[in-house]
């Protein structure tokens, strides 16, 4: 009764499904945990299962056929899905109250009669992209939600959800995949044993590197760090590191990938320093070379959390990673 493409997290899903089975499951419900390990393929099985002609999510059938498409629809007959849209990367209003996204928008959708045998599921992804208005527009419907509707919010930014909202959904926190979990997806992809080791320590249990490019660029990011680190300008080691303005990616969600990316590097320099193994596979040698101090490691992660708060409000991006730079090689 579970998607076979989905990896990993067999005992959550079990327990949705069961919730479901008997009633229980909660109007809102925040599914947390890192990038790309699942939470919106997990959420999606819920809806996915009552439009399965198996009643299983098969993942074969025409009725599983529209969750697998890429992108996803924006509406399913049992499902709405709300997403950041535009260069600031938000959520706006307007795909809550209008008609931005459905006819009525969200709130009338919320609130229409539900097919036999189905629900009403409001799929809102990286919900810690809502900005201010949208979500205490959509606070009034969590606080009462309609019967048979549920709204599966999913971030791997819990804490930046707004507070009111969190208050009003259950936590349910999804963990990175087993090594070997997210290694059979990398290499049904097309990756090759040979390059296991270096994909599975940049993956960290997650599969947001599948993509050669995006691997390439992240690897690139990561030793843009480890060169500055070493004392390399920013002139030259920094490039890789500033946000591509014509990506259709917001701004403010590049530099917030580079800068947890530094934040690995120096998880990665408080586990060695403290003798504990590391988990960067072929580049842990040269950050245990940095000899970075612990009263340096932790000035700049209080750094980069500061700056991950305000990237939303912060539009000069090259100037903060410039500034959390000049804080690393200090």
């Amino acid at each position: 009764m579970f998607d076979p493409g989905i990896q990993g997290h067999q005992r959550v899903r079990e327990r949705l499904a069961e919730r479901v089975a008997s009633g229980k499951l909660p109007g809102a419900l925040l599914l947390a945990g890192p990038v790309a390990v699942g939470k919106q393929r997990v959420a999606l099985e819920l809806a996915q299962r009552e439009l399965c002609f198996r009643r299983s999510a098969c993942g074969t059938c025409a009725g599983c056929a529209p969750f697998k498409a890429d992108p996803l629809p924006v509406e399913l007959p049992n499902l709405l899905r709300i997403a950041p849209e535009g260069k600031a990367g938000l959520i706006k209003v307007g795909a809550v109250r209008g008609d931005d996204l459905v006819e009525g928008g969200v709130i009338a959708w919320v609130h229409q009669a539900a097919l036999p045998g189905t629900h009403r599921w409001i799929l809102v992804e990286d919900a810690h992209r809502l900005n201010g208005p949208s979500a205490n527009m959509l606070l009034k419907t969590l606080e009462e939600p309609p019967p048979g509707a549920h709204f599966l919010l999913v971030t791997h930014r819990p804490d930046a959800v707004l507070q009111t909202i969190r208050s009003r959904a259950e936590r349910l926190v999804l963990g990175p995949l087993a090594e070997a979990e997210a290694w059979a997806v990398a290499e049904a992809a097309g990756w090759e044993p040979s390059q296991r080791k270096a994909w599975s320590a940049l993956a960290g249990g997650t599969l947001r590197y599948l993509d050669p490019e995006v691997f390439d660029h992240a690897s690139a990011q990561l030793e843009a760090w480890i060169d500055l680190a070493e004392g390399g300008t920013f002139a030259t080691a920094g490039e890789v590191l500033i946000p591509d303005k014509d990506s259709p990616i917001a701004q403010s969600v590049q530099v917030g990938e580079a800068l947890e990316m530094l934040l690995r590097i120096l998880a990665e320099a408080g586990r060695l320093a403290a003798g504990r193994p590391g988990f960067l596979g072929p580049w842990s040698e040269r950050v245990g070379r940095l000899g970075l101090e612990a009263s340096r490691v932790k000035e700049v992660q209080e750094a980069v959390h500061r700056n991950q708060r305000n990237l939303a409000r912060n539009p000069y991006a090259e100037s903060l990673l410039r500034e959390v730079a000049l804080l690393l090689v200090r």
